[in-house]
């Protein structure tokens, strides 16, 4: 089985990208008084910190910024063939009445926000959640959920993958490719 990988960010436009999605940001949340940013373990805590970064220079607020694991309350939990592991949950703020804003990389199915909404209730009950992804998986859905912000919407299908590498992951460049795989 061999793999085709097809472009769909490379490294200036994926910092063009998060600039825009930064200013979107802004443009509802102000300062950030009232709102907090959490990454969605593993992948997404990565753009999130990205987000974080960009949102504290453009403002010059500091700004919440947590890490949220959703691996046990995920609904294909007792369903896998090897045991998932779990990653770490950082939220050492109070998001009870705060505006939340989500991070990941990838919409695809909206499971794992859903598994998010569900882990993030365990931490008080915020005034609004929104869901800010790199890329959406059009087509992909297997529940009705919809992000607020996105960086690029990409038709896929079910034989496809989103294959993001960040610096930040340990790669050379910043880059999201489209992954086909051929039989």
């Amino acid at each position: 089985m061999s793999t085709q990988r097809k472009l769909i960010f490379n490294s200036d436009l994926l910092s063009i990208t998060v600039s825009r999605l930064c200013h979107q940001l802004i443009e509802v949340h102000g300062n950030f008084e009232d709102t907090a940013v959490l990454g969605l373990q593993p992948r997404g805590i990565y753009l999130a910190q990205m987000i974080h970064n960009r949102l504290e220079k453009e403002t010059g607020h500091p700004i919440d910024l947590g890490y949220l694991d959703t691996t046990f309350y995920r609904d294909d939990f007792r369903r896998r063939e090897t045991p998932a592991k779990a990653n770490s949950t950082r939220v050492d703020f109070i998001i009870e009445g705060q505006n939340v804003v989500l991070i990941d990389d990838v919409l695809f199915t909206g499971r794992s926000v859903r598994a998010a909404l569900d882990a993030m209730m365990a931490f008080g009950r915020p005034r609004s959640v929104e869901l800010l992804v790199l890329i959406d998986r059009k087509y992909a859905r297997h529940l009705p959920i919809s992000a607020d912000y996105v960086g690029q919407y990409v038709n896929t299908i079910e034989s496809q993958r989103v294959l993001v590498e960040l610096e930040a992951q340990g790669f050379k460049k910043n880059r999201i490719w489209l992954v086909n795989k051929e039989n």
